[in-house]
């Protein structure tokens, strides 16, 4: 186990919006409140010892949430930006590990999150979420996998990681919330192409989350 205290959060909140054709997703209502603060209500409880939220210009008001703002100046080069200026705040501070999710994801809970901190048991730990097929973000990563995540290059690299480290499942609900709040017309302007939503951003991290494991051998 991983207290909290003692793991940075790294919220993902750069990128494009261009399935759902609009400026940026997040900050389109949802359930009364912007997409994008769903995930940071969900955590503000959980005792993290920094939070960092990686943005391009996103709009959201996410100092008030006890939020570092750090922003990444070149978006288009892949997730793995964002997650490299994240990790080296994480590694300059001295974490034991790094808590990294994506800001449109609103069915993450805290209680999935105090899981996956239990199942960390090394410093090395990889622990990522799962529907009980294939693993997702949120993912975790202790301190011995951070070099190997400044090395990630575009949205790829890590996908052997994530698939051989440990997976906590999400409640039952979950997914089913997630999958509305991406393919409903609900969210003002923020129609997917694809019923099944934008699952860009969750692919790419899979890419970047899952070659630890294999790194660390």
């Amino acid at each position: 186990m991983i207290a909290a205290e003692n793991v940075f959060l790294i919220l993902l909140a750069a990128g494009r919006s261009e399935r759902f054709g609009i400026p940026n997703k997040l900050e389109v209502p949802f359930l009364n409140k912007p997409l994008g603060l769903h995930v940071v209500t969900a955590f503000e409880n959980i005792p993290f010892k920094r939070r960092l939220v990686v943005t391009d210009g996103c709009k959201l008001d996410f100092l008030s949430h006890h939020f570092e703002v750090v922003h990444n100046d070149d978006p288009s080069s892949g997730m793995s930006q964002s997650v490299k200026l994240g990790v080296q705040c994480a590694k300059d501070e001295g974490a034991e590990a790094v808590l990294i999710a994506l800001a449109d994801m609103p069915r993450v809970t805290a209680a999935h999150i105090y899981r996956m901190l239990d199942a960390a048991d090394s410093a090395d730990a990889v622990v990522a979420s799962s529907d009980g097929e294939k693993p997702s973000p949120p993912a975790l990563f202790g301190r011995e996998r951070f070099d190997f995540l400044l090395t990630l290059d575009g949205d790829a690299g890590a996908r052997d990681l994530v698939k051989a480290g440990r997976h906590v499942v999400t409640a039952p609900a979950e997914p089913d919330r997630y999958r509305h709040a991406r393919g409903s017309g609900e969210a003002a302007g923020a129609r997917p192409r694809s019923p099944r939503g934008d699952h860009s951003c969750r692919n790419a991290s899979i890419g970047f989350i899952a070659a630890a494991r294999r790194a660390g051998k």
